[in-house]
């Protein structure tokens, strides 16, 4: 089981009864709309964490997805995910969500650096990367004060709700990266 521990919050592996707090922002309209999921139901959230549980028996995992609990009240307050993409060329991707009550505050910020340093600690990864819709103005922020460079826009690469929606790639090179 891990658990990085960060300033105001610290990210550890789910445990069943979270799809209740999975569910008090995938449920939200606000929190979903540049994902091509959600509004979730009660049980796509919980289908979601029973997913999660199972990768984590996965053999040969490469799926690693947090809770992010805030320290001074233990609430869950989002999600972090960590995944490697290729052993070979050693890369992975990050993604993070974080229950609106949360938003402006830097969690999002925090979130991302531990699954990044997470990364190339655990795994000696090369290359850490994210996408984003180029609509989500926070989420690009975020990804460029870790230290994440824009390296280029995918057209048309994700079908969400309203129609097909263009990503933003971020990445950050082992080098770039102090690790913490």
């Amino acid at each position: 089981m891990y658990k990085l521990i960060g300033d105001r919050i610290y990210l550890r592996e789910f445990i069943s009864s979270d799809w209740l707090d999975v569910h008090a922002y995938a449920s939200q309209e606000i929190v979903c709309r540049f994902q091509p999921w959600g509004p979730n139901s009660e049980d796509q959230s919980e289908a979601f964490v029973n997913q999660i549980l199972a990768d984590t028996n996965e053999t040969n995992r490469t799926r690693y997805v947090f809770a992010i609990v805030e320290k001074s009240t233990e609430k869950m307050i989002g999600a972090g995910e960590f995944n490697i993409r290729c052993f070979t060329h050693k890369n992975g991707e990050i993604g993070y969500i974080v229950h609106p009550n949360y938003w402006g505050k830097g969690i999002a910020t925090e979130v991302a650096k531990l699954l990044v340093n997470f990364g190339f600690k655990k795994f000696q990864l090369h290359r850490i990367y994210a996408t984003c819709d180029p609509r989500n103005i926070g989420s690009s922020k975020v990804l460029a004060k870790i230290g994440m460079i824009q390296e280029g826009r995918l057209r048309d690469a994700l079908l969400v709700k309203d129609g097909w929606r263009d990503s933003l790639v971020f990445g950050i090179l082992e080098d770039d990266w102090k690790i913490i």
